[in-house]
């Protein structure tokens, strides 16, 4: 999890709270994912967004555990 905190992440306010943002370039996609905005599948080795949010109510260990990964159009549109 520390390899998401110390790379190049930025902050967005959106409708629903802070969120901290950080992409995943293609050469780091390891895994598969599902796409919370879409519900369809983010492939391996495809370049998207990593999500948690940054005023949960639970800490910050609690917020960074229940990241989700994002197509960066999805998270564009959310």
């Amino acid at each position: 999890m520390n390899h998401l905190l110390a790379g190049w992440r930025r902050s967005e306010v959106r409708r629903d709270g802070l969120w901290h943002v950080q992409p995943v370039p293609a050469k780091q996609a390891a895994k598969a994912y599902l796409c919370p905005g879409c519900t369809q599948s983010i492939a391996p080795g495809t370049a998207h967004i990593v999500t948690w949010r940054g005023d949960g109510v639970l800490g910050d260990d609690a917020d960074l555990a229940n990241r989700r990964h994002w197509h960066t159009h999805c998270w564009k549109i959310k």
